[in-house]
């Protein structure tokens, strides 16, 4: 008998205990990967915004800002038609 234990001494166990932690090592790597993948894609998100790409949230254009200016009545038609050519006059080329 001493010699069928020293073969196999968890056999008498069964699955049990150590069967649900199969899939936690697969699963950590893929929590990982996901996470790796997030903090990429915000970071060439926050890149894009930098160079003129399309923005959201609180960096808007500063034609967006003045036609919602224009539109809340915060400025007449002729200040804002002033403004407006002066922006797309100064604006910088795109590369």
């Amino acid at each position: 008998m001493p010699i069928a234990l020293a073969a196999a001494p968890m056999a008498h166990f069964g699955p049990g205990f150590g069967f649900p932690f199969f899939f936690l090592g697969p699963l950590v790597w893929l929590l990982v990967i996901v996470g790796i993948a997030l903090l990429i894609r915000r970071g060439a998100r926050r890149r894009w915004e930098a160079y003129g790409g399309p923005a959201s949230g609180p960096h808007r254009s500063p034609e967006a800002t003045l036609s919602e200016r224009f539109a809340n009545g915060e400025v007449d038609e002729v200040e804002y038609r002033s403004r407006l050519e002066v922006l797309r006059a100064n604006r910088p080329p795109k590369r």
